[in-house]
């Protein structure tokens, strides 16, 4: 492949020096074209198609270390040696430590030396292009996932984040290059909101890929908050050496609100948003628990509204599920937090009292429970009557389980309610 190389100088033996010298290569070819003035070389470089430039800093036109500085602002991209003389080693000097590839003495211009270092450039040059080409590659392929993209060094000091990482912490590549990684990327549990340990430090120790602890949350650089999954693994040298590590994560509020949402639902009424019968069978038995190592004894309190199928085919569905959504709000006003109300089914709910003194304590709750039920509901410009019968079971004595618990007190509230007189169900306009 044929290498075209521009030679800017002055000085027609020096041209001829280097003209000779590459024509008698063996490795070339190289084709010279030669440019006496900066000016000229400038014209011809605009034109394209030069793989590398020969340049002496003293022209005609330009002196000194602006020529190098005029001939980079022209072509930032096309290698250049330069060429000097035995008194201008400090300025060739002060144009490699600006960008120049090299510099060559011009009495040794030989076609060992010429051709050696040209070869040398363009070779270089063109690695360099690969490796652009390759780091543009990855960088548009990091920008373009919808995944964020953390590394760090073996210090645990930022070396990149792409944009979705960018945009999760709060901080621009720029702003968090070289500054430590937990100072960027701060995390969190989520249940005892303290700071969750440093994946990229248990990747870097354990030469393993890792993850971090369930429920962790990032905190923005802004203060925000989202919750997060990650991936974290080690990255190593040519020769297995650990020498840094990448983390790869990404933002899972959403999928963690619709779990809990899910798991909510699954746990609980939908109209009433009280405990369900799962949720409800778990708490007496973790109740149960607690009883039997605290020696006190737990009420089960199973309630039926009566005659709430009047109120339905009286005064609809829509009124009817209005009033067991108030029933619902009355009965936890009436029970301490550390109890339960679940709805049980239709008309029917059940009461969980955590601990109590004894029977008594029961049966005095249940009595304020239904006066409260019994008080009007305001509905639709309507003021609705009901009562209720509630049934009464002690544990240990009335079973030993959450199932045996209920039954008894679905057993006890049938015969409380045989015991009432026919209930009065009313609704007037208010």
């Amino acid at each position: 492949m044929n290498h075209n190389v521009l030679l800017i100088e002055d000085d027609p033996a020096v041209a001829r020096a280097c003209q000779e010298a590459l024509a008698d290569a063996s490795d070339g070819p190289f084709i010279v074209e030669w440019a006496r003035r900066l000016s000229d070389g400038l014209e011809r470089l605009s034109k394209g198609g030069i793989a590398a430039v020969l340049l002496d800093l003293f022209l005609p036109d330009s002196q000194g270390i602006n020529t190098f500085g005029m001939l980079t602002l022209a072509a930032p991209c096309v290698p250049i040696l330069v060429l000097g003389g035995l008194g201008d080693e400090d300025i060739a000097k002060e144009a490699v430590n600006r960008g120049a590839q090299d510099y060559l003495l011009k009495i040794r211009l030989d076609s060992y030396s010429l051709t050696r270092a040209l070869h040398s450039v363009i070779a270089r040059k063109a690695v360099e292009d690969a490796l652009f080409l390759e780091k543009e590659r990855v960088q548009v392929t990091l920008n373009s996932i919808g995944d964020a993209v953390i590394c760090t060094d073996i210090s645990g000091n930022i070396t990149y984040l792409n944009q979705v990482a960018e945009r999760m912490t709060g901080w621009s590549g720029e702003e968090a290059s070289g500054r430590p990684f937990a100072e960027v990327f701060r995390i969190i549990e989520g249940v005892t909101r303290e700071q969750a340990r440093n994946p990229m430090q248990s990747a870097v120790r354990q030469n393993q890929a890792v993850g971090l602890t369930s429920n962790c949350i990032l905190i923005r650089r802004d203060g925000c908050e989202s919750a997060i999954e990650d991936s974290t693994a080690p990255i190593q040298s040519r020769t297995g050496q650990v020498i840094g590590a990448v983390m790869v994560f990404r933002d899972v509020s959403e999928a963690r609100a619709m779990r809990l949402k899910m798991t909510h639902l699954a746990q609980h009424d939908f109209l009433t948003d009280l405990p369900n019968r799962l949720l409800l069978n778990d708490r007496i038995t973790q109740a149960i628990s607690l009883s039997r190592r605290h020696s006190k004894p737990l009420a089960v309190l199973f309630l039926d509204l009566d005659g709430f199928k009047h109120i339905n085919d009286s005064l609809g569905h829509e009124i009817g599920d209005k009033v067991l959504q108030l029933v619902a709000q009355r009965l936890v006003a009436c029970v301490r937090t550390s109890d339960t109300v679940s709805r049980h089914g239709g008309d029917e709910f059940v009461v969980l009292l955590s601990e109590v003194a004894d029977a008594g304590d029961a049966a005095f709750l249940a009595e304020w429970i239904l006066a409260a039920l019994e008080m009007p509901y305001a509905i639709s410009e309507r003021n609705v009557h009901l009562n209720a019968s509630i049934g009464i079971s002690i544990y240990p004595q009335d079973g030993h389980d959450a199932d045996t618990l209920i039954k008894s007190a679905d057993a006890a509230m049938y015969q409380a309610k045989r015991k009432r007189s026919t209930a009065t169900i009313s609704s007037s306009k208010t």
